[in-house]
């Protein structure tokens, strides 16, 4: 599998089974609203939200992945006057022990650094490297 940048040519990407097979590639990521009704907003390999609860979800692939030996980024974006408090750190949990990611799904949770409370957020972006 290669990827060639050129001056003429521009930019080229390997095929989608390069791209799930391929070390180097994102196998997914997802920009979704995590308040209310989940929606995914857009996203690749990802065919939907689990809202388990408050600030609890999961993703879940479209096409499942070679194995659970997978690194999850999480990120979120907080508002609120009550969320700028510098006393007031963010935690996210990527895994849980009594549900490891699969090749199928990853569940994470956001919430106060401090205190063990779960909240939802409006913007919410996740995404696998493997």
């Amino acid at each position: 599998m290669s990827t060639t940048i050129s001056g003429t040519n521009g930019v080229t990407f390997p095929d989608s089974t390069s791209m799930q097979t391929g070390q180097q590639a994102c196998k997914a990521w997802v920009n979704f609203n995590g308040t209310g009704t989940v929606a995914i907003r857009a996203g690749y390999n990802v065919s939907s939200i689990t809202d388990n609860g408050t600030g609890d979800y999961t993703v879940n692939f479209t096409t499942a992945l070679v194995d659970a030996d997978y690194v999850q980024n999480v990120s979120a974006s907080f508002t609120g006057a009550a969320y700028a408090e510098t006393t007031i750190g963010l935690n996210f949990t990527t895994s849980y022990t009594t549900q490891a990611p699969t090749t199928s799904a990853f569940r994470f949770s956001i919430g106060y650094a401090r205190g063990n409370t779960f909240m939802d957020q409006a913007y919410i972006n996740a995404s696998v490297f493997r």
